[in-house]
């Protein structure tokens, strides 16, 4: 497909089907809220204009700064193994511009998009209104989370990760609040995981993720580790 030339409303939507049945469901995806919206939601829209004829593409769509926008896939899986209830609260860590929270809240939930680029940001308020209304879309820095709407039932963090922020971590709901992403340990290959805060008090939120399945996403460029030196 040439990248400079947008196909035609009609293709995106034939796109988006082919996207649904061919990445999505046979990939264990079986939340029929999430397929729906998946099928719904005009995914190109969540792109800047260039980028959009990749947004049905069975890879991450990079953008600038060190970003992207999840596999189709791997946004799905992640939203199921959270077993979003609805009535739920929900925070979007990373949201780009909202089509990872976009597909949370048609589950029923009431998301928070938490995003600190600025052209991101424009493009989520440009497009949300209309695709995904119930999503509240906030700018701050990822790795503070936004302790505004905490605690939350449900923490996305839309990228990969070589470490989880205190901050994020302590705005989970107690007990019972689950975070999810993709754990990466430098490789190529990251896993898909879950954790759940387990344990009501003050204590910081210790977080032991288990690993369901095997991806690869770029890491959250403000979620990688400090380097270390060594003499």
């Amino acid at each position: 497909m040439d990248v400079q030339t947008a196909p035609a409303a009609t293709d995106f939507a034939a796109a988006r089907a082919m996207m649904v049945d061919s990445q999505v469901r046979p990939n264990k995806v079986t939340d029929p809220r999430i397929i729906a919206a998946m099928r719904r939601l005009p995914r190109e829209r969540f792109l800047p204009a260039g980028l959009a004829p990749l947004a049905y593409a069975d890879e991450d769509v990079k953008l600038p700064g060190g970003r992207a926008l999840m596999e189709p896939m791997v946004i799905a899986r992640l939203i199921q193994i959270a077993s979003p209830r609805p009535g739920e609260t929900a925070l979007v860590v990373g949201a780009g511009a909202g089509y990872g929270s976009a597909v949370l809240a048609a589950c029923g939930l009431a998301v928070t998009a938490l995003e600190e680029d600025e052209a991101l940001l424009a493009l989520g308020r440009a497009v949300l209104p209309e695709a995904a209304p119930a999503v509240t879309l906030v700018g701050g820095s990822l790795t503070g989370g936004w302790q505004a709407a905490a605690p939350y039932d449900v923490i996305l963090i839309e990228g990969a990760v070589e470490i989880v922020p205190d901050a994020i971590a302590a705005q989970l709901k107690r007990p019972g609040g689950r975070i999810v992403t993709v754990l990466s340990s430098g490789g190529r290959i990251g896993h898909g995981a879950i954790a759940e805060a387990v344990a009501a008090g003050t204590e910081p939120v210790a977080l032991t993720f288990r690993k369901v399945f095997d991806c690869a996403t770029p890491v959250l460029p403000q979620m990688r580790k400090a380097p270390r030196f060594v003499f």
